[in-house]
């Protein structure tokens, strides 16, 4: 029986930031992985663990010796060109000596016969793990004493461990060696001192020992355990934070939950501010009521036990200082009126391109009372709120938590006696943010929000900063699936180019030069830009339709839609309404999931498939009139009527918007189009009668062309 080993590998360091500790655990495993697989070693599992202070991967069943290797490779032919030859023989690193002529089907070939020594595993492991600490990347790294080799804080110790035995290497940092070890220390303050370990089961124990919790997943329900359990005694609950929960996990190697609390009188600060502040700032859970308001208890979790209370008198009083400056902001915004800050808004810039905050406000009053006329919203609400919208931006409170902006604006807009629909509409400006952000639905909240998107959208489009790969520095994408959502989740039916359009206009309006002078460059034309339609169709109008198309088709595939019926539907239409295709995407797939859709569809292809073929052949195109005084036999007969009874119908179901109509007229044509095919042959002896019956399956393929085109579909 062959004996397996186990290898553990743990560098330890200074705390690595919590934000850069589960994706550089798994990426440095992932490395030492990828070169166990190069050298063709045989493992079983490889699993990582990582703390504040320490990266650890084990991999276990490993083979403790390489065994010899002989791999026989082909070669090019024997005639090929040197150049050829030599790069293979250079890439199997043998001579030509090396190498055997074989005679094959395809003719002559050389062969090489690679034979590679094995040895003991644990000589190649120490290369496989520096190549890994050298190759792991950071967000942000540091050098530390005088060498120059880059870590993400200053390494302490490196175990490096196989079948129990201490690896024969050492780190070179420049400015210290760190030799491989079996030595590693506990909890910083705890267990400071070093132990020795023999495996992965050592080594967890001994940490456990030493008042570290190696797994972070533990880590994590230690804390959300013990925050709930510290809630419920005193009659609250836990208002959860999963992304905080992360963060904290990272954070703590010894996770103690402890609860404070802070003075009543801050509870007159709106919920959402004392909410930021202890978490951005303090990472503090906070605790709710049975109403579910907040309660002026939270959850913080030490690093330690809380032996005398000096954690928590402590976390108290840094928490009162916080509280203290958010109660003195609110306070000191709210002797300023929101309409009185509107005018330092033009010092602040929205982009230098695109012109200030303020110019970006004036836009968004026109483009959101536009948007007013196709959702029903208050006209003078609409403008109100978009006057309003971003005034918080130079409010005391947003300057020092950006993430409440919006939300502020909505509080001091209630404050200073607006109406409701205003407020909200402030507040939810910005939404939604993302896929499972709430998306607005008060009419007035929609308008607004829509145009805060579709100006940013516009903009960036008309200046070139549109997304490239992965890099979306102006959030667009986001952008854009704000806007589909605000569509389809308010059932808003707006022309997207006329929009588009007129916030290319607003721009233009308030002589944006960029805007301008790309104008001028790409389409040579000059001011005054009266044709603003034609400008916006040659500049922006492609770019944006496909951009959209592209969001709403991940937004289908996100909801479960088959990737070719979206293309089958969406290469028919414009992208001008969205509802739209939305509504006729639901009837094609429902009518697709029938008996007659199934069918029809297989015949369709038929059809187009031998359409296309003759067309190919007699390099013509089959579209023309069909002729029924041609007909042999009556199951042409039969098909010419049921397509003109459905030509008929389509057209004005398609029109009205009526899909269901258009797919019951579609499915009429199925035993039809059966019977054609199985009585029928096309390619008759009367060129003539061929090409009437050719003529007579394209209007197949027009017709039902004018609902999707069914040839993307697969299978």
């Amino acid at each position: 029986m062959v004996k397996m080993a186990e290898l553990l590998v743990e560098i330890f360091s200074e705390e690595i930031p919590a934000r850069m500790q589960k994706k550089a655990s798994e990426d440095f495993a992932g490395l030492i992985e990828k070169d166990l697989k190069e050298a063709g070693l045989k493992y079983g599992n490889v699993i990582s663990y990582v703390t504040p202070r320490r990266l650890v991967c084990v991999v276990d069943e490993m083979d403790i010796v390489i065994p010899d290797i002989k791999e026989e490779r082909r070669g090019p032919r024997v005639d090929a060109p040197e150049t050829a030859i030599k790069g293979f023989l250079r890439g199997a690193g043998v001579s030509l000596d090396e190498c055997e002529r074989r005679e094959t089907s395809k003719g002559e070939f050389w062969f090489a016969i690679i034979e590679k020594k094995g040895g003991d595993v644990k000589d190649l492991l120490p290369k496989i793990i520096l190549n890994a600490i050298e190759n792991l990347s950071w967000p942000k790294s540091m050098r530390w004493g005088s060498g120059k080799v880059r870590w993400v804080r200053p390494m302490h110790s490196i175990i490096a461990l196989f079948d129990g035995a201490v690896l024969n290497g050492r780190f070179e940092t420049g400015s210290k060696e760190i030799e491989f070890s079996n030595k590693t220390t506990g909890h910083r303050f705890l267990a400071p001192d070093s132990f020795e370990v023999v495996s992965f089961t050592d080594y967890k124990e001994k940490l456990t020992k030493a008042h570290v919790i190696l797994d972070r997943e533990e880590r994590k329900e230690i804390i959300l355990d013990g925050a709930k359990e510290k809630a419920k005694k005193i009659g609250l609950c836990l208002k959860e934070d999963i992304g905080l929960l992360e963060e904290v996990a990272g954070l703590v190697e010894n996770p103690v939950v402890l609860c404070g609390s802070f003075d009543d009188e801050f509870l007159k600060v709106p919920d959402e501010v004392l909410i930021a502040s202890m978490k951005e700032h303090q990472k503090y859970f906070s605790l709710l009521d049975s109403d579910g308001n907040l309660a002026n208890k939270f959850i913080v979790v030490s690093n330690m036990p809380d032996i005398e209370g000096n954690i928590v008198d402590g976390n108290e009083r840094v928490l009162r200082a916080r509280l203290s400056d958010a109660k003195f902001f609110w306070e000191q915004d709210l002797k300023i009126k929101l309409e009185d800050r509107i005018p330092k808004l033009a010092a602040i810039t929205f982009n230098d391109k695109l012109g200030s905050v303020a110019d970006k406000v004036e836009r968004m009053k026109k483009l959101s009372s536009y948007i007013a006329e196709f959702n029903g919203a208050d006209f003078d609400k609409v403008e109100r709120a978009a006057q309003l919208c971003k005034a918080d931006l130079v409010s005391e409170m947003v300057f020092e938590f950006p993430e409440v902006q919006g939300l502020m604006g909505s509080y001091y807009a209630m404050e200073q006696g607006e109406g409701i629909e205003v407020a909200e509409a402030i507040a939810e400006h910005y939404s939604p943010a993302g896929p499972n952000d709430k998306c607005p639905s008060a009419k007035v909240s929609v308008a607004l929000a829509m145009a805060d998107k579709v100006d940013t959208l516009v903009g960036f489009f008309a200046i070139g900063q549109k997304p490239t790969g992965s890099k979306d520095p102006y959030a667009l994408r986001r952008a854009a699936l704000g806007v589909i959502r605000l569509i389809l989740e308010n059932d808003v039916r707006i022309n997207l180019d006329d929009l588009f359009k007129k916030s290319m206009e607003l721009y233009l309006e308030q002589d944006c030069e960029e805007i301008e002078k790309r104008l001028e460059n790409t389409i040579k034309v000059t001011k005054p830009f009266t044709d603003i339609k034609a400008y916006y169709d040659a500049y922006l109008r492609e770019d944006l339709q496909i951009f959209i198309d592209d969001r709403l088709k991940v937004s289908l595939k996100d909801k479960g839609y088959r990737y070719d019926l979206i293309e089958a539907v969406f290469s028919g239409l414009s992208g001008d309404d969205i509802y739209q295709k939305i509504s006729r995407i639901k009837a094609v797939d429902d009518f697709l999931d029938t008996e007659n859709g199934k069918k029809l569809i297989a015949a369709y292809k038929r059809a187009v498939n031998i359409v296309r073929a003759e067309e190919k052949k007699d390099k013509v195109s089959y579209n023309g009139v069909v002729d029924d005084n041609m007909f042999k036999q009556e199951e042409e007969n039969k098909l010419f009527e049921a397509l003109s009874k459905v030509e008929k119908a389509i057209f004005p179901a398609l029109e009205s918007e009526n899909y269901v109509a258009a797919m019951n007229a579609m499915a009429t044509l199925r035993e039809p189009v059966d019977k054609f095919f199985d009585k029928v042959t096309v390619n008759d002896d009367d060129n003539n009668v061929r090409k009437n019956r050719l003529n007579l399956l394209s209007r197949v393929r027009y017709i039902l062309d004018q609902v999707a085109d069914f040839s993307k579909l697969e299978g």
